[in-house]
C-alpha cells in the first residue's frame, strides 16, 4: 500500500503521514508507505499508482466527477483549514475582510478555489474593490515550499498570502506578516468555515477488493489523532524525515493547536457543505447524498 498527501509540509494532512510514519498502519495488518506525492496526486489515486490520499475533502473532484470512483473515509481534522495573512504592517485588525480592499492577495492554484469564494462570501467585488488575486513566486526547489507566501510579500508580488498554517506561521514569526484570517477559528464569512475539511481519500476499486485495507486505514487514523492529542511531541520525528529543518522543528506546535480538530467523523452537514462550495466553484455538477461521497460502510468505525 502507498500513501501520499497533497502537501507534504501542511499541517493539514499530517495526521495521514504520521499513521504511516508511526507505526499505525502497521498495527492494524496494513502494509503501507509513505510517498512523496507525484505531480498529480488525485490522478496517481485513481490510475492505482497510490492507495490513499490525504487532501482536501473536494480534492478528488477533478479524477472522480460527482464523486463517481472515489469516496471519503474519513476525516483527518474538523473544518476549513486556510489562513490569509496580510503584511505584518497593514493597518488590518484580525478579522476585518475590508482591510483585503485594495490589495493582492497570493494563492497557489489549488487553495486559490477557496479563496475566491471566500471573497464573494465576504461581499468582496474583486472590480469594485480593486483586489487582485495573483499567483505564487516561482517555486525554487532549493527552497522550502512553504516559503512561497513570505516570498510573495518580500518580493512585492503581492501584500497578503492564503495557504496552511506552516506558511502563515513562518510568516508571523520572522515579523513578515500578521494573520488576518484563521478560517477554522471563525474568522471571515461563517460559509468559508464549511468548505472543505482534510479527509482520507480511495478509490473505489480498493474499497471493492480490500475492504480490510481500508478499515485498517480508517482505524490507523483514529489512532494517530488520539497518539498525537496526548503527545504532539511525536509529531517531531516525523517532521524531522520528511520536513525542512525549521519546519520541522514547528510542526508539533502546531500539531498541538489543531488536536481540538483530531475527530474522524464526517458529518452529513460536512458532506453538504463541501458539496454547496464544490457545485459554486465548478467541481461538482449538482447534489450528491452523503453516501455517494462517504464510504458509509466504515463508519462504524470512527466510534471505536
Amino acid at each position: 500500500m502507498r500513501l501520499t498527501v497533497s502537501d507534504v509540509v501542511s499541517p493539514s494532512y499530517f495526521v495521514a503521514t504520521a499513521a504511516v510514519e508511526l507505526g499505525f498502519f502497521q498495527a492494524e495488518g496494513v502494509n503501507a508507505e509513505f510517498v512523496l506525492p507525484p505531480a498529480n496526486p488525485a490522478q496517481a489515486l485513481r490510475d492505482g499508482e497510490i492507495d490513499f490520499l490525504g487532501n482536501s475533502a473536494y480534492g478528488g473532484l477533478n479524477v472522480f466527477p460527482d464523486w463517481r470512483g472515489g469516496k471519503l473515509l474519513c476525516a483527518l481534522s474538523q473544518h476549513g483549514y486556510w489562513f490569509l495573512a496580510v503584511r505584518a504592517d497593514l493597518d488590518a485588525r484580525r478579522g476585518d475582510v475590508r482591510a483585503l480592499k485594495g490589495q493582492r492577495i497570493s494563492a497557489t492554484a489549488g487553495p486559490r478555489l477557496a479563496l475566491t469564494r471566500l471573497l464573494v462570501d465576504a461581499d468582496i467585488d474583486v472590480e469594485r474593490d480593486n483586489v487582485q488575486v495573483v499567483g505564487a513566486p516561482p517555486y525554487n526547489p532549493s527552497a522550502s515550499w512553504s516559503r512561497l507566501g513570505i516570498e510573495a510579500i518580500q518580493t512585492g508580488l503581492a501584500d497578503a498570502y492564503w495557504g496552511n498554517a506552516m506558511r502563515a506561521e513562518l510568516g508571523v514569526r520572522e515579523g513578515i506578516a500578521k494573520v488576518l484570517l484563521d478560517v477554522r477559528r471563525g474568522d471571515g464569512p461563517p460559509a468559508a468555515r464549511r468548505y472543505t475539511f482534510p479527509a482520507l481519500i480511495t478509490s473505489d476499486r480498493l474499497i471493492a477488493e480490500q475492504p480490510q485495507a481500508a478499515a485498517g486505514a480508517v482505524r490507523a487514523v483514529l489512532k494517530t489523532q488520539r497518539a498525537l492529542s496526548v503527545d504532539p511531541s511525536l509529531a517531531t520525528q516525523v517532521g524531522r524525515r520528511w520536513f525542512p529543518p525549521e519546519e520541522a522543528e514547528l510542526i508539533a506546535e502546531l500539531v498541538r493547536r489543531d488536536t481540538p480538530f483530531y475527530e474522524p467523523t464526517i458529518s452529513e452537514d460536512a458532506v453538504a457543505g463541501v458539496n454547496q462550495f464544490a457545485q459554486d466553484v465548478g467541481l461538482l455538477s449538482g447534489p450528491v447524498p452523503y453516501e455517494g461521497v462517504v464510504a458509509t460502510q466504515f463508519n462504524h468505525l470512527w466510534e471505536e
